[in-house]
């Protein structure tokens, strides 16, 4: 038997205009094999223009903590996590979601096994997370994922933000075992109740950042990351049927989000930025590990934003300190139809500057790609760059050919 059964879990839901929250919380508990011994606490942040948006049912039930917020009075989903977390009575266990999940039969018992088994393996902090796999609310059960996926390293943002990107663990269907992660998701976290006092969210965070900033504060207070290696639980990742994100409707959100890039910068020393204010702060890095850790242990590097060959193609961590460092780039360039001149196109160049203007990047889009992405149904052209470059990339020029005219105008750029 589990030492944990019995062991109550602390839910947080933040949840902002999203027609899911009932079905979510209904299948919450509908699923669980321990309903009585889960603690939901939800910051409700709704508009009286959503009739559909109400939580009667769960108004009276002693299970469900409901913090009642006017969506046009909400500052963002890291401000609505913090405010969670100081509704934590030290249970357990937490699980951090969205308002947008499904769960498979008996996922409590599940998760707590999966932390047991890997507290005997001597990981005293686990942490189970990830971007786990989907669901829409239109598709029947039967085409909800089937596979559970883990996170890879996408890219570097111009603003220096490590984003990530799911993909299927490859032996999943043989695992035995949680799968060791680098990255940490902040719609599915299930770990120690403690970690709701020792790694809150900072709530002048905005959106992008917050994840990589928590993956590190985690990991330098003792928390060891891991994936699923079942399906646990499924998310909903189109955001195609709410009424409006957030940012749609936030005056501020510009704003709020260069503090976020900012203060993100100096925690993690993104091109050599620091604040020894900022990481010795309520919201900074813990003292059981140091950056340097992280980076030996995933293999990116925050100071000249190198990656490791074997991050790039997706191996599991720790890395090996021998393996290659490269710069690696990524990065959309956005070119309105309109802006583009007419003609037979044969290619395209496509190159990167540095601020000396000096090539640290060059490529060329063939016909095929070229079609491509004129038929593009967001109305823009996407001119996707990917590669390792030679310096640091801040602007950029694509440059078209065609067949009949030769050389066209230059289309250029920042980055």
């Amino acid at each position: 038997m589990n030492p944990y059964t019995g062991k109550k879990i602390f839910v947080q839901i933040a949840a902002f205009r999203d027609s899911e929250l009932l079905p979510t919380l209904d299948d919450l508990f509908d699923k669980a094999d321990e309903p009585d011994n889960l603690r939901v606490c939800i910051c409700w942040q709704h508009s009286e223009e959503d009739e559909w948006d109400n939580l009667d049912k769960y108004q009276t039930d002693k299970r469900v903590k409901i913090i009642d917020v006017r969506s046009e009075d909400s500052k963002g989903v890291c401000w609505a996590r913090n405010l969670i977390q100081q509704e934590y009575l030290f249970e357990d266990f937490t699980l951090q979601l969205d308002s947008h999940h499904r769960f498979v039969e008996g996922w409590d018992t599940e998760l707590k096994n999966e932390v047991l088994q890997l507290q005997l393996q001597g990981y005293e902090k686990p942490l189970l997370t990830g971007y786990i796999t989907s669901y829409h609310p239109s598709q029947t059960k039967e085409e909800w994922g089937q596979d559970p996926w883990l996170m890879a390293f996408d890219r570097f943002t111009p603003d220096g933000v490590v984003f990530f990107t799911p993909s299927t663990i490859p032996d999943w269907k043989t695992r035995r075992t949680p799968v060791p992660a680098r990255f940490y998701s902040a719609h599915f976290c299930f770990t120690l109740g403690l970690f709701c006092e020792e790694v809150q969210h900072d709530p002048e965070y905005y959106f992008h950042g917050e994840e990589i900033s928590i993956t590190v504060r985690a990991y330098t207070h003792g928390y060891d990351l891991f994936h699923p290696h079942k399906v646990v639980a499924y998310h909903e990742f189109s955001r195609d049927y709410r009424p409006d994100k957030h940012w749609d409707t936030y005056s501020k959100w510009g704003e709020h989000n260069l503090y976020t890039y900012s203060s993100m910068r100096q925690l993690l020393g993104i091109d050599g930025e620091s604040s020894k204010e900022i990481r010795e702060g309520q919201y900074g890095l813990g003292t059981e590990r140091t950056i340097a850790d992280w980076e030996a242990y995933a293999g990116i590097r925050f100071e000249d934003r190198k990656v490791q060959i074997d991050t790039l193609e997706n191996k599991l961590p720790p890395n090996d300190s021998n393996d290659r460092w490269c710069k690696r780039f990524k990065h959309c360039i956005d070119i309105a139809f309109s802006d583009l001149p007419e003609g037979d196109y044969d290619f395209w160049a496509i190159a990167l500057h540095d601020d000396e203007n000096n090539t640290v990047f060059r490529r060329d889009a063939t016909r095929l790609e070229i079609v491509q992405m004129l038929s593009d149904n967001d109305g823009y052209c996407k001119v996707w760059v990917e590669g390792e470059v030679t310096g640091d990339p801040t602007n950029w020029v694509v440059w078209p050919c065609c067949k009949d005219k030769g050389w066209l105008e230059k289309i250029t750029g920042n980055i």
